[in-house]
């Protein structure tokens, strides 16, 4: 049975739809949405992209569980986690606990087609960006299908992606689907 004021944890690779699946959620069930990424640069007052090529990946990380740790302490959200977050067993186990979370799966052909000429994401900013994403997909796949589970996202079709995610919390709680 799906606790009502658990958070809803989204994870998956940069591009996997989860910026605009937790907008479209946190409207349908009328909940408070949240994004690390965005939180992160809140906190910092500057970029991702800043933060990585001025502190480092590694100061980046620790800003990430930080923050993470911070938004876990919460309930009744929408979580929106940064592409890294899963990666960080600590990170993923505190999400687990508050939360139910679902990995929003993203091809790396269609992760490549949606960031193709951006330069917002500061680790596909390399010669090769479809190499890149095949390389980082395949690292951190594994962890995230630790996720409770696992959301196709691979269509540009977010209204279909909330609606499979509304499906699987109704069959938990048939009163998070008379939220929606």
């Amino acid at each position: 049975m799906f606790n009502l004021s658990k958070n809803i944890v989204l994870v998956g690779f940069m591009a996997c739809g989860k910026t605009f699946t937790s907008r479209e959620l946190a409207v349908r069930l009328k909940r408070e949405r949240v994004s690390t990424d965005e939180l992160i640069e809140h906190r910092e007052k500057r970029s991702i992209a800043d933060i990585f090529s001025q502190s480092g990946e590694p100061y980046f990380r620790q800003v990430e569980r930080q923050i993470v740790a911070e938004v876990a302490l919460r309930e009744d959200l929408v979580i929106d986690c940064g592409g890294g977050v899963a990666r960080d067993e600590v990170n993923f186990n505190v999400l687990k606990k508050t939360g139910v979370s679902f990995y929003l799966y993203a091809s790396p052909e269609a992760v490549f087609r949606r960031t193709r000429g951006k330069t917002d994401r500061p680790l596909l900013n390399v010669p090769d960006p479809l190499a890149k994403i095949k390389q980082l997909l395949a690292e951190r796949d594994p962890h995230y299908r630790k996720a409770d589970f696992l959301i196709d996202s691979d269509e540009d079709n977010i209204g279909k992606v909330v609606d499979e995610i509304l499906k699987v919390l109704s069959r938990y709680s048939p009163r998070s689907a008379d939220r929606a």
